[in-house]
């Protein structure tokens, strides 16, 4: 029964991120019909507001973060079964995410708008793009392992993880972290830019180089000296240009 139940948490758990995950990019886009969007929500004073959504973003990062590291996560499991150890991390961000949209604070004076519609467009398809990247940057890594569905399935199968193997696939041979590219790409690309999205895109970038380090640390100490090579050969964000 508990590996049944194991099961059915990792799966509300998946699609509770998968909804988040989604209104994230309406969110950023201000999609019409959606209750709240970067720029559209309760008017609160310039400063007030500027105040919450700083928190509002400081606290995802925090959470994503801290449970993230390796250290958390091994004094974690002595709290919760291991098998939704993943699971229950998924549903915390998704918890941070929802509580940002639910109390995020527009600040709608413009810092940048285009509006030819070439140009417009460009930035449409690079909003598309980034999200894209992201996508597929989690299929390249192991999908359902990073939003705690493999833990789960091979739990109720009971089997045992299989040990983690460096790989570079796509992507990964250009850059360290695509996945985070496709974050920064989706959160900046944008026809009209207000200051309270270049809040949210400033505060998510800071925290994604911050995020970085820490978990270079972490793949430093699960792969060692193949990832060290790893980091050496190969750019972080950006491809690493070398001399024929």
């Amino acid at each position: 029964m508990a590996r049944g139940s194991y099961l059915l948490f990792g799966g509300v758990a998946y699609l509770v991120f998968f909804a988040t995950f989604l209104y994230l990019i309406g969110f950023l886009a201000n999609l019409p019909g959606l209750p709240s969007t970067v720029d559209i929500g309760p008017e609160t004073p310039a400063v007030g507001a500027a105040v919450v959504d700083s928190a509002l973003v400081a606290i995802f990062g925090l959470q994503h973060s801290v449970m993230a590291r390796r250290g958390f996560k091994s004094a974690w499991v002595a709290v919760i079964p291991a098998p939704i150890e993943r699971s229950v991390y998924v549903i915390f961000s998704s918890l941070a995410l929802i509580l940002l949209y639910l109390t995020w604070r527009p600040l709608p004076a413009i810092v940048w708008s285009v509006s030819d519609p070439v140009g417009a467009g460009a930035l449409w398809a690079l909003f598309a793009l980034g999200w894209a990247i992201v996508l597929l940057s989690t299929f390249l890594l192991n999908h359902f392992e990073l939003f705690g569905l493999s833990q789960v399935w091979r739990n109720l199968r009971g089997r045992a993880a299989d040990p983690p193997q460096f790989r570079e696939p796509f992507f990964y041979k250009l850059v360290r972290h695509p996945l985070y590219i496709g974050f920064i790409i989706a959160f900046w690309a944008t026809p009209v830019m207000t200051v309270g999205h270049l809040l949210f895109a400033g505060g998510m970038t800071a925290y994604v180089l911050i995020a970085i380090r820490h978990e270079e640390r972490d793949l430093v100490g699960l792969f060692g000296r193949d990832y060290e090579e790893y980091r050496a050969r190969v750019g972080m964000l950006t491809p690493r240009l070398r001399r024929g």
